[in-house]
């Protein structure tokens, strides 16, 4: 099998992290991967680490004008797209009082006009029974203190989402979110700075199962939805998250 034969699988925020551990996913599957993010030298060493099946593209999500390029790209290698997940995305802490301007800006650019201009950019090169796994969070309905502003892009991302299944009626593409909890990341922890132990140990006691999750369990979740087995999934919020949400 050639890597044209294979689905291909495009990854945004794909150096590390869940984005990382999707694309590993998937290329464990047989899939032919795209991995996109903002810096090539990190990119180009989590593909190498996923073998020929692999293929780095660096693309800032914030720029319609990068991202036209790197689905131009895409097509002119592949010619077509059978997953997108968008995944690229951050969060910072600010209680109400402290929010900036940048911060504001910063997390909407990113979270939600990033998912929107990829989302928007990829659907010429998605066919019937493509699949598209956002990858949002449970700070869509709980954010908890000092997250208002990334939880109100998740709950944005959300919907979108609602309305986006109605735009796609009669393409026979399947839209869903992958909601993680609290995951085992670099990211998670420098998102909580100086005070990162005393986070994860707050995050940790609120988990109705008693830990937090691992990228590789929200990848699993990702591939589930990107799959055939989902194939009668659209338009859902999928939690993972062990039951904290909801406690």
């Amino acid at each position: 099998m050639t890597a044209i034969d294979k689905p291909v699988a495009l990854v945004t925020g794909a150096s590390s992290g869940i984005g990382l551990a999707i694309a590993r996913r998937f290329a464990e599957l047989g899939m032919q991967v795209v991995l996109v993010g903002r810096r090539q030298g990190a990119l180009d060493a989590a593909a190498s680490s996923l073998g020929a099946a692999a293929l780095s593209l660096a693309a800032d999500v914030t720029s319609p004008a990068d991202l036209e390029r790197l689905f131009a790209e895409v097509k002119a290698r592949f010619g077509r797209l059978d997953v997108l997940v968008p995944n690229a995305g951050g969060g910072q802490h600010a209680p109400l009082g402290q929010i900036t301007e940048a911060q504001f800006d910063q997390q909407f650019a990113t979270n939600v006009k990033g998912v929107v201009f990829t989302v928007q950019m990829a659907l010429p090169l998605m066919k019937p029974g493509a699949s598209i796994v956002i990858v949002g969070s449970t700070a869509s309905i709980d954010p908890g203190p000092t997250m208002s502003i990334y939880g109100a892009t998740k709950a944005a991302v959300r919907n979108l989402v609602r309305s986006w299944v109605s735009d796609l009626k009669g393409s026979g593409i399947r839209i869903n979110i992958v909601s993680p909890g609290p995951t085992n990341t670099a990211s998670l922890r420098d998102a909580f700075g100086e005070h990162a132990e005393e986070g994860m140990a707050f995050l940790t006691a609120k988990s109705p199962i008693g830990r937090i999750g691992e990228p590789d369990e929200i990848a699993a979740v990702a591939a589930f939805l990107a799959s055939d087995a989902a194939s009668y999934v659209n338009g859902v919020e999928l939690f993972a998250d062990g039951g904290a949400s909801q406690a």
